[in-house]
């Protein structure tokens, strides 16, 4: 697929030396010296076949059993009026995961190993901490997506849980990364059966698109919407994407020169997962906005059970391989994005490329973990649409402190040289992150005080955004006014770049407004946790 020339050795920070070699992908193999220029489309085309797979797996994996629950949740409970919130996410997704493919393609580290190193084991603590908590919630949801699918078919949640988690170490743990990803995209393919799904229900296309640009929540803004929708971005953008996609492809051996193509497989994900969100919430929309499920979301199960009786048993039982399909691949992507961070922290090999002989702390580790949610899921009388729901709006409480760390990275030139953040990617990804800040404010404001007016709250933040937005840009303007955007490194040379063994570069060196702005994150974020908290048990008592 191009011609292999030799390369000159340069020392780099790659741990696992199964993370070198031939790009081995689904589709085609690209080998590791091959410096051919791709000039026609057909030689361009198939070197996107054989890179594609960490963006769309990320992506779709993130429409996972949580992702369609809490869809299914927004349609059946405010109608098509969530809608606008879908297309705004794709840039948010695109930007976030697009610092990833660098970091992760320039680098040759996983997210978790840099945060540690660059920032020290108390935040490496921090991160890596958040992110075992989270996932670890966030699988037990695709387990409980796994029964309530099969549960739509009279299977029992003891047979389908446990052979559910068996698959998934057998499906993950063969030491081929090919076979893995081949794997995934069968799973990817069967995410578009949401598409014959709202054929047979088909929604109406007016409402449909007009809802996608026009704000609005159906009963107006207070605590219970606000929740739904930081749990819709939770779920859409969520933090351990950034350890995922990084963290595979380094395992899949993308250097820098293949990075457009896999901006591109980023992009593609991210249209893709936004259409299917959109078309689960027309669906469940479309299907009970007339009756007496409208405003009654009990769990993904009820909304099979609730599409069969009111729109046929082929809705339901489609519904329900979507849910199943979407519980699988999103319990591969997240155990994995978790195993992928300790093998990180602990310098234990962490391949998919080896056998589980050669990484047994790796597949250890995943196994572990899909065993203990399988458990918890089989508790009885949890009350499963209730986790899910709090589980993905945790995920968006927690996504600034990952995109902090994210932006802090990508502007880090030690770690990046010429690949570090442009100044409007810098503005865009702080304008995600306080934007999300505002809406967990939002959430904690109308927890406290129930009775307080949301839309003029929502106003007053806004401005004081604004504020910030205007302050900001001026004192950005000044900083790099006099910093060339890529240093002095050819653009011939940046396809080669890659950053020296992490032992070698100089730590940052924190300011005191710096580290006090981010134990004050930390804080709140905390706070922000409890009054979430709160609000998930108190919609669970009103249940």
């Amino acid at each position: 697929m191009g011609e292999d020339a030799p390369e000159a050795e340069v020392m780099t920070a790659v741990l696992d030396e199964a993370h070198q070699g031939d790009i081995e992908g689904a589709f085609g193999t690209i080998g590791q010296h091959d410096t051919g220029a791709r000039r026609t489309w057909k030689a361009r085309l198939l070197t996107l076949l054989a890179i594609m797979g960490p963006g769309l797996i990320v992506m779709i994996g993130d429409n996972d059993a949580g992702g369609v629950s809490t869809y299914a949740q927004a349609g059946q409970d405010f109608g098509l009026t969530l809608l606008w919130t879908l297309p705004l996410l794709i840039p948010v997704l695109i930007v976030n995961q697009e610092m990833v493919v660098r970091l992760g393609a320039v680098t040759g580290v996983g997210h978790a190993r840099l945060i540690n190193e660059r920032f020290g084991k108390l935040w490496g603590a921090f991160s890596v901490g958040d992110l075992f908590i989270l996932n670890f919630l966030t699988i037990a949801t695709e387990f409980i997506g796994v029964s309530l699918a099969l549960g739509y078919f009279g299977v029992s949640q003891y047979i389908s849980v446990p052979v559910a988690a068996g698959l998934l170490v057998v499906m993950t743990a063969t030491g081929s990364f090919r076979r893995w990803e081949r794997f995934m995209f069968v799973f990817i393919a069967a995410n578009f059966l949401v598409v014959p799904l709202a054929v047979y229900r088909h929604p109406a296309a007016g409402p449909f698109f007009a809802h996608m640009v026009v704000p609005g929540v159906r009963g107006g803004f207070d605590s219970t919407s606000v929740l739904l929708i930081i749990a819709i971005v939770g779920t859409t953008v969520a933090p351990w994407q950034l350890f995922f996609q990084q963290s595979n492809i380094v395992d899949k051996r993308i250097t820098p020169r293949w990075i457009n193509y896999e901006r591109t497989d980023t992009v593609i994900g991210s249209v893709v997962t936004v259409l299917a969100a959109s078309l689960l919430i027309a669906v469940a929309a479309a299907a009970f906005g007339h009756t007496a499920l409208s405003g009654h979301f009990s769990n993904a199960g009820g909304v099979a059970r609730g599409l069969a009786n009111y729109v046929g048993y082929v809705a339901g039982a489609l519904f329900a391989v979507v849910l199943l399909n979407a519980s699988i691949i999103g319990a591969a992507s997240v155990t994995l994005a978790t195993s992928y961070a300790f093998g990180d922290v602990f310098g234990a090999r962490h391949s998919l490329h080896r056998s589980w002989r050669e990484a047994k702390f790796f597949y250890g580790a995943f196994s572990a973990m899909v065993v203990a949610a399988a458990i918890i899921v089989l508790i009885p009388g949890a009350p499963l649409g209730l986790i899910t729901t709090g589980v993905q709006a945790l995920a968006g409480v927690l996504l600034p402190s990952a995109t902090v760390f994210l932006l802090l990275l990508c502007n880090d030139k030690e770690v990046l040289g010429p690949w570090v953040n442009r100044p409007w990617l810098n503005v865009v990804a702080s304008v995600v992150v306080s934007i999300l800040l505002m809406m967990s404010l939002v959430l904690m404001a109308t927890t406290l005080f129930p009775n307080i007016d949301v839309n003029k709250l929502a106003l007053v933040l806004g401005g004081v955004l604004v504020v910030g937005y205007v302050a900001s840009g001026l004192m950005m303007a000044r900083a790099h006014s006099r910093r060339p955007l890529h240093g002095d490194v050819p653009s011939e040379q940046r396809a080669t770049w890659r950053m020296p063994p992490l032992s070698l570069l100089e730590r940052p060196v924190w300011s005191r407004g710096r580290r006090a702005g981010m134990y004050a994150l930390r804080g709140y974020l905390a706070v922000a946790v409890v009054m979430l908290f709160v609000k998930a048990v108190e919609l669970g008592v009103h249940k």
